[in-house]
């Protein structure tokens, strides 16, 4: 039972190090390189979802729609009230334009999460490219008074009131 703990834990800690590999490849700009320190990772530890969703982002990043969305459903079909499984996904979709899919993903999160700036922040995107802008500064009006700095730069660059 003992060496069962201990493989655990050392799967555990190998999962950490790629891990924090991957996120440091990716502050210098060496995507790739990230994406499989991310592998290894979840090789390591399959239900460790923060490196799904690094992963899945950083697929995006490369042009590899396809796989990002793989590991953000991943995600949401181990942990289905993972907030930033919903963002993330709602976030590619949005950079797909499809919007409609983006906006499920961000209710769903709010639904979750009604107080998640960056929920609010999205959705406030996904609003202006279906046309609904008073929705859209509604949004990151409602972010700005959550605390997100962001918002106040958004809601002055989109002339919201």
């Amino acid at each position: 039972m003992l060496l069962g703990a201990n493989s655990y834990a050392q799967d555990k800690k190998q999962s950490g190090a790629a891990y924090k590999k991957g996120m440091q490849l990716f502050a210098q700009g060496k995507t790739k390189e990230a994406i499989k320190s991310f592998d290894l990772s979840i090789k390591a530890d399959s239900s460790y979802e923060d490196a799904w969703i690094k992963r899945g982002f950083m697929k995006g990043m490369v042009g590899d729609f396809e796989g990002e969305m793989s590991d953000y459903n991943h995600v949401i079909a181990m942990y289905p009230t993972h907030v930033y499984a919903y963002i993330s996904r709602g976030g590619a979709y949005n950079r797909l334009n499809e919007y409609d899919k983006a906006m499920i993903d961000f209710n769903k999160a709010l639904e979750m999460d009604p107080d998640n700036q960056e929920a609010y922040n999205n959705r406030g995107f996904t609003k202006k490219a279906l046309g609904d802008k008073e929705g859209a500064c509604d949004d990151w009006n409602k972010s700005k008074q959550k605390g997100n700095a962001e918002a106040k730069i958004i809601l002055k660059n989109n002339y919201c009131k």
